[in-house]
């Protein structure tokens, strides 16, 4: 395993000198938390600046279909401090991404507490013939992002323990596993909570910019559904004709270890597939018919907007249920009401991120800076001709070079969406498209990242198997990855931008 190592350094030594560098200023960086209490402060300080500069913008507001003059508000003054104060609560309590995130959580916990999300998943890779093997990985870590970070605890060392099953490399399994939850973390056949949780925030950015209209957590499903298939075949090209030769012949000491789906799982998830059909039918029945339950007077927008995260937490809920029951999981009610308590008690951190990014979010609406910075910045492209496909691109890389130092995808976009939304917003780029650009750049970089949350406890699964990994070596493997899913992935973008296909329900790329 030392050669192993060596030989890992050796080829990749300059990437490594210049992610040791990206690492070492990364770890200078503050919280999250405490990056948004700065820049909260820097709206308030900028606030009053902008006042004493008499910044003003003239635009076209959609709101009142109307030309509109906005003029910079101080935080600074006695209404700006009163406002500081006596709206702290309330811009908690209606941040958007707050009650999508945790409400879809509590069906999350009873699927993950009950063990149904670990079952699933190994029944999927181990029902898979040799040869598929390594796309089945890939394709269950993308798809383990329905559960949010499930896949990260569950998927990625349960990818090492199925590759040493099948006597190859199980660093090569951890990293495909790695590369579909974590790199492919926006990619999905199915909605998550991922998707609610950016709808949200491109939603209250949409606000910022005066701008009046919503979009649905479907946005951008059309295109994630293609992205899924996309990314498992370059996810599958890169294990196998990259990284697994470069990692050679595994010669640690570990054991197989035992990868049965007991009798007890097996009735579990026999029952808890029949629940999911028989759910997923009345799911259709209330909504795809003109009369369905779910439609007022036939259109389902309200409950596409209001109704869908309830409904993706029932799809966790129902099976996870049913599962514990039947597995034995589940002996009383209150073990129902510890997996969601647990699963409340995980997002605690989110909580206080919520609170301070909810803050910093609401500041930029009252003093209208996002909308003089929204204005000013899509004056400026189009007077330098920077627009449409060329903004995008350029989109794409800052978000993906963002995303090395700050790990939180939300944080990211909350920062990000009010500058960012309303500005393509006047150049005739779509919202959905805005966040979809976002996601790519955010997703593809997140498994190289040392700052992603998840990266120590990825080091230490790696460690299981050779125990000179470190955060360098973990790098180093998953670099093919990042460069081949942004490269392909923008790719794909461009091909959906010349022929004008929709990115999602009724979602388009441009105005």
């Amino acid at each position: 395993m030392e050669n192993m190592s060596n030989k890992s350094t050796q080829k990749s030594g300059l990437f490594n000198r210049f992610l040791n560098l990206v690492e070492k200023g990364g770890n200078k960086l503050p919280h999250p938390v405490t990056i948004f209490l700065w820049l909260s402060l820097f709206v308030i300080i900028i606030s009053e600046i902008a006042v004493r500069a008499g910044l003003t913008v003239n635009y076209y507001d959609a709101k009142s279909k109307a030309d509109a003059t906005v003029s910079a508000v101080s935080l600074l003054n006695k209404g700006g401090l009163q406002y500081i104060i006596n709206s702290a609560t309330k811009n908690f309590t209606s941040f958007a991404p707050l009650g999508t995130v945790l409400v879809a959580m509590l069906g999350v916990g009873v699927a993950e507490g009950t063990g149904l999300i670990s079952s699933a998943l190994k029944r999927l890779v181990l029902s898979t013939p040799k040869q598929l093997i390594t796309a089945v990985v890939v394709f269950a870590g993308i798809m383990s992002n329905v559960a949010s970070d499930a896949g990260y605890v569950v998927l990625v060392p349960l990818g090492a323990i199925v590759f040493l099953s099948f006597g190859r490399h199980p660093m090569a399994g951890l990293a495909a596993a790695f590369a579909g939850v974590s790199g492919g973390f926006s990619a999905n056949l199915l909605l998550g909570t991922i998707d609610p949780l950016l709808t949200g925030i491109t939603n209250e950015a949409l606000k910022v910019g005066s701008i009046d209209m919503t979009i649905s957590p479907t946005s951008n499903w059309w295109f994630m559904i293609a992205s899924t298939f996309l990314l498992v075949a370059l996810g599958t090209f890169v294990t196998e004709k990259i990284v697994e030769p470069r990692l050679g012949s595994y010669k640690g000491e570990h054991k197989i270890e035992n990868m049965e789906v007991t009798a007890a799982e097996k009735k579990g998830l026999t029952a808890a597939g029949i629940s999911l059909v028989v759910f997923t039918g009345l799911f259709l029945l209330a909504t795809v018919p003109s009369g369905g339950l779910m439609r007022v007077d036939g259109d389902l927008s309200g409950f596409i907007h209001d109704g869908l995260v309830p409904t993706i937490m029932l799809f966790f809920f129902i099976p996870g249920l049913v599962y514990g029951k039947v597995a034995g999981t589940i002996k009383s009610d209150k073990d129902v009401v510890k997996f969601m308590t647990k699963a409340m008690s995980g997002m605690g951190g989110y909580l206080v991120l919520a609170f301070v990014a909810a803050q910093f979010v609401k500041y930029f609406s009252y003093t209208n800076l996002g909308i003089i910075l929204a204005v000013s910045g899509a004056n400026l492209l189009k007077s330098i001709g920077f627009t449409g496909l060329p903004l995008i691109l350029t989109f794409i890389v800052v978000a993906a070079f963002i995303n090395l130092f700050i790990g939180s995808a939300s944080a990211k976009w909350a920062i990000m969406a009010p500058i960012f939304v309303p500005m393509m917003f006047q150049l005739g780029i779509t919202p959905e498209l805005t966040q979809l650009a976002y996601r790519i750049g955010d997703s593809t970089t997140n498994i190289i990242s040392p700052l992603m949350s998840y990266f120590a406890v990825i080091v230490t699964f790696a460690q299981k198997y050779d125990e000179d990994t470190g955060i360098g070596t973990l790098i180093s493997s998953m670099i093919p990855y990042s460069l081949v899913f942004l490269a392909g992935w923008t790719v794909l973008l461009v091909i959906w931008y010349f022929t004008g296909l929709p990115i999602g329900p009724g979602a388009y790329m441009t105005l």
